[in-house]
């Protein structure tokens, strides 16, 4: 999900006299005009929970699926692969390319795209991997709340994959596709794939099963958890969504 697509004639080079290759490999450079010192510190307070819920809702779940021991189940091999590839690599991929994420904010713009890149892959196909598991395991699909929203969430991941692809190159590709078009449609799947994919989660979380072993409290917690650090992820490709828009628009 290409969150932070920055143009090299809107920022740092305004008359276009620097090349791609040259612009994509500076070291970022946060202006001290962006907004006030409190917004900034707000930011990256929120980028912090982000990560620390994140890996509370990640481990929390990696417990409950290893508490039988191994070798793993289907459905506990399935919710391996599905949180770890969701909620914990597709939300770092997100994070990456924010201003103040706290591993991501100091590597050059081509280097964050890479890290994106390959956070989205890797999480994408053990996400699919997970939910293609459960459903050859299962007779019936589709039946429960969980299960449709998690259909929404693979066709979209499925849909992000290929669409990444003429968002990586649309630079190269200007000329026959509007690059905001490839950017703007990448955004827009991406966040449909990871919020489909979170409320899946918090369906799975309320199961019986889970609710017997962490108890209803905590699992509402945890649903809270998941909610809140899903809305922090994908606020900054909100806003970039409707900044892409209104600059195609206003064309």
């Amino acid at each position: 999900m290409n969150s932070n697509n920055i143009d090299v004639g809107k920022n740092g080079d305004p008359e276009g006299k620097v090349s791609e290759s040259e612009f994509v490999n500076r070291m970022p450079e946060i202006s001290s005009n962006e907004g006030s010192y409190a917004l900034k510190i707000f930011r990256s307070s929120l980028n912090i929970l982000a990560h620390i819920l994140i890996g509370v809702t990640v481990g929390i779940s990696l417990l409950f699926s290893f508490a039988r021991g191994i070798p793993l189940g289907t459905t506990m091999l399935h919710i391996v692969l599905c949180v770890i590839g969701f909620q914990l690599l597709m939300s770092e991929a997100i994070l990456s390319l924010c201003p103040y994420n706290g591993w991501s904010n100091y590597l050059r713009l081509a280097d964050k795209k890479r890290a994106h890149t390959i956070l989205q892959v890797v999480g994408s196909v053990l996400a699919l991997a997970g939910c293609f598991v459960m459903v050859l395991a299962k007779n019936v699909n589709f039946n429960t709340l969980h299960g449709q929203f998690a259909l929404v969430a693979m066709v979209f991941t499925v849909a992000s994959l290929f669409n990444g692809l003429t968002s990586w190159y649309a630079f190269e590709l200007r000329k026959c596709l509007p690059g905001n078009l490839s950017k703007i449609t990448h955004i827009v799947f991406g966040i449909v794939a990871y919020a489909m994919s979170a409320i899946s989660l918090c369906y799975g979380f309320n199961k019986g099963s889970f609710k017997n072993w962490a108890s209803p409290d905590f699992t509402y917690t945890l649903i809270a958890f998941t909610g809140c650090f899903t809305l922090i992820c994908i606020i900054t490709p909100i806003f970039t969504f409707f900044e892409k828009s209104i600059g195609c628009l206003r064309r």
